[in-house]
């Protein structure tokens, strides 16, 4: 891991972005997926990284590639986890918040989290000391309030549009706050408040869990806080869980869902997002937007790609 094995991953991430880019607003989310997995798998062969995918496309029998347990190359072994299109939806109908994701850790230090959902609270390391999952909305904003300096009406609250957050909006706008619904793309949300200049404040709701292993590695890099519990569906998904080293009741951090010294992180924007722009097509080939960091170093680097291609990307 001491070689920055993440400037490789944003090559990896940039061809999933281009050949998914290809079904915006087409109406078929599989295509888009399936051009995005398929990309990014044979863009990983053509790189010396050797892992076992931790965080991926799903069991064995359920993808033919990037799939839980899959090994990449040979030697020194370390986790990984892929999100190769976060957002199929927003690609299919031309919305926003669609990217390709890559991250690692050394091997053993990643959660495997189960495919089930998890209540996150994301926000800026500032108000890392002030705020709680387990306490309610009006104490979380005025926390957050007074970590950023902020009036609570000068705060931007990021949430997925879900049924599921109607009490959560309601409390939100009796709180006063401004609030950014997103269709989907948790991942994004819950690193937008540690980008500077995305205008979000902090991510609320639960959303996919291997998505909040995916943030944290993210977060972990940013210097970023975030704080999560397991959402079961049923008692099934919570003996899975369990069954995979999950502890259901506890409160888990950044440093508890990823090696926050050692993680590493590489997203491209597919359709324009809270911090990376989406990918562009000219006549040469496309631009792509994509941001690569490294807790080791704490070094983040927004990379914008000119690519030369007569018709798809060569990779």
């Amino acid at each position: 891991m001491e070689r920055n094995l993440a400037l490789d991953f944003v090559r990896i991430t940039e061809a999933a972005a281009m050949a998914s880019a290809r079904w915006v607003g087409k109406g078929d989310k599989d295509k888009a997926d399936e051009a995005a997995v398929t990309l990014m798998r044979k863009t990983f062969n053509k790189f010396n990284i050797n892992g076992t995918i931790v965080i991926g496309e799903g069991e064995r029998d359920e993808a033919p590639m990037l799939y839980i347990g899959e090994k990449l190359g040979h030697g020194e072994d370390m986790d990984i986890a892929v999100d190769p299109l976060e957002c199929t939806n927003s690609v299919a109908y031309g919305k926003p918040n669609a990217m390709t994701v890559l991250a690692a850790s050394p091997r053993g230090t990643m959660l495997h989290a189960p495919d089930t959902y998890m209540d996150k609270l994301a926000v800026p390391k500032e108000a890392k000391k002030d705020i709680s999952i387990e306490e309610n909305v009006s104490y979380n904003i005025e926390a957050l309030s007074y970590a950023l300096g902020k009036k609570a009406k000068d705060l931007t609250i990021m949430v997925l549009d879900r049924e599921r957050h109607d009490k959560l909006i309601k409390d939100l706008r009796k709180a006063d706050v401004r609030i950014m619904l997103i269709s989907d793309g948790d991942v994004a949300g819950a690193i937008a408040p540690s980008i500077q200049g995305s205008g979000v404040d902090a991510l609320f709701g639960i959303g996919a869990a291997p998505e909040g292993v995916l943030a944290a590695s993210a977060l972990a890099c940013l210097g970023g806080y975030m704080e999560a519990k397991f959402k079961f569906r049923d008692d099934i998904d919570r003996k899975r869980a369990i069954d995979m080293g999950v502890n259901p009741d506890m409160i888990y951090r950044v440093e508890d869902l990823v090696d926050h010294e050692k993680a590493m992180f590489a997203a491209t924007g597919v359709t324009n997002g809270p911090f990376l722009r989406g990918v562009n097509f000219t006549k040469e080939g496309a631009i792509t937007h994509s941001i690569v960091m490294r807790s080791q170093t704490k070094t983040v680097r927004f990379i914008e790609g000119h690519h030369r291609f007569s018709d798809e990307p060569k990779y």
